[in-house]
């Protein structure tokens, strides 16, 4: 027995509408035909009445075409009033979703009706087929649709917008996945200033020391010879400055001696 799907109650057994709300499901059996519609008993405290226009898809010319007195049916509730007392049936299924009940994040469930390039349709139950885009059907990469599901398969599906007027309802199948981790961050490498890569790399290795020629050589005597002689010439003013200092002292003790006497 399907959800909201109540079975003909006994005879003796009677229910108030009390608590029946729309798309409740019913097994009754038509009590009376008219030219309007057909009175059905669903074992509730008043029978229900099937328009015309409600017993089947298209038209229909007849009431007797259709149903028979003491038929067995499958009803569902269109509308009621329980202040009223009005029941009003329908023997065509109604949709599981209506454009009223569809919004935005609500989750659905659906089967697979038709496989394009672009993406997938689903039947979640609505007047028209959501369309879950290639793009919306999981986080990897797919080449198409093909690869993830295939026609008939059962999908859930997240509601991402839904357009009562152009009558679209856009799906989205990863919404409902968990995204993958992204990846670990590669180990940055150290970076060396151009300007000290350029010193590396262009500074010239050093020269071995080349041997001296002969005319170096001669320069470094001719050196070392003028070295010695004016070494000797600073001795001679040295020696020559010590004897002139002791000759000034002499005379400066003498000349103490003659002022005391």
């Amino acid at each position: 027995m399907e959800a909201n799907e109540i079975a003909a109650p006994a005879t003796d057994q009677v229910i108030s509408l009390e608590g029946i709300k729309r798309k409740m499901k019913f097994n009754g059996v038509v009590k009376k035909i008219t030219i309007a519609g057909a009175i059905v008993d669903v074992g509730l405290a008043v029978p229900g009445v099937v328009h015309i226009s409600q017993l089947q898809v298209g038209e229909t010319k007849r009431v007797e075409d259709v149903v028979q007195v003491g038929q067995a049916v499958e009803v569902w509730v269109r509308r009621v009033d329980p202040k009223k007392k009005r029941l009003e049936l329908t023997m065509i299924k109604p949709l599981d979703l209506e454009w009223r009940e569809i919004t935005k994040g609500m989750v659905v469930k659906g089967k697979v009706t038709r496989l394009e390039k672009f993406g997938v349709f689903v039947d979640i139950g609505a007047e028209r087929p959501g369309l879950v885009h290639i793009s919306e059907m999981t986080h990897g990469y797919i080449k198409s649709p093909s690869d993830l599901v295939k026609e008939g398969d059962e999908v859930e599906a997240q509601v991402l917008d839904v357009n009562r007027r152009k009558k679209q309802i856009k799906l989205s199948m990863k919404a409902l996945e968990t995204p993958p981790e992204p990846p670990p961050p590669q180990p940055s490498k150290a970076v060396v200033p151009e300007r000290e890569v350029e010193k590396e790399t262009t500074s010239p290795p050093p020269e071995p020391e080349s041997e001296p020629t002969a005319m170096e050589i001669a320069l470094r005597e001719a050196m070392e010879r003028s070295n010695v002689k004016f070494a000797g010439v600073v001795g001679v003013r040295k020696r020559k400055k010590r004897a002139t200092d002791q000759q000034f002292e002499q005379l400066f003790d003498r000349t103490l001696q003659n002022r005391r006497k």
